[in-house]
């Protein structure tokens, strides 16, 4: 497996390695407080990405990607309340260090950061949503039900972005 294959893998709470056929849910308390930091690790990334991209964006459509950029930060960061809060409750300790953020040299490379970042985060949640369950966190479950949503959201404004810039 690649190193990049690894680290996804290893985030998704080996979700690719079929822990029984299970999706990933085959997780201990203490590893699922872990994998709920590195989603909260991530949700802190996207902050970091939005600001940035949001200050950072130039060209034609500049003022539009800015406005975009920017909205979807209260989002990222009640997403972050969420899992630091959870993370408490389950007894664990919130992480304070954000993932890594993606450079980018030009707005369409900002806007197929983001698309990525989302489409891994769906990823990830579909799997922690199962493995929340599969602990006996229903609550946690259905939380995850809504963050999923919101990241589909995301995806979808971005892919459409893209799209129509792609056909001018």
């Amino acid at each position: 497996m690649a190193k990049k294959d690894k680290k996804k893998n290893d985030e998704n709470g080996g979700a690719d390695r079929g822990n029984g056929g299970n999706g990933g849910a085959g997780v201990t308390q203490e590893q699922f407080l872990e994998l709920l930091n590195v989603d909260l690790a991530h949700e802190f990334s996207a902050v970091i990405l939005y600001r940035t991209y949001a200050s950072e964006v130039q060209g034609q459509w500049r003022m539009e990607l800015r406005q975009f950029f920017e909205a979807e930060i209260p989002d990222e960061l009640g997403h972050a309340q969420i899992l630091a809060d959870k993370i408490v409750a389950l007894g664990g300790r919130p992480t304070t260090i954000p993932a890594e953020v993606k450079p980018a040299k030009d707005a369409r490379e900002m806007l197929r950061n983001a698309l990525d970042d989302e489409i891994d985060t769906i990823q990830r949640y579909v799997t922690r949503r199962r493995q929340a369950e599969a602990l006996g966190h229903y609550g946690l479950a259905v939380e995850f039900d809504d963050l999923i949503r919101d990241e589909s959201t995301h995806r979808d404004s971005i892919q459409l972005i893209l799209k129509r810039w792609d056909t001018g």
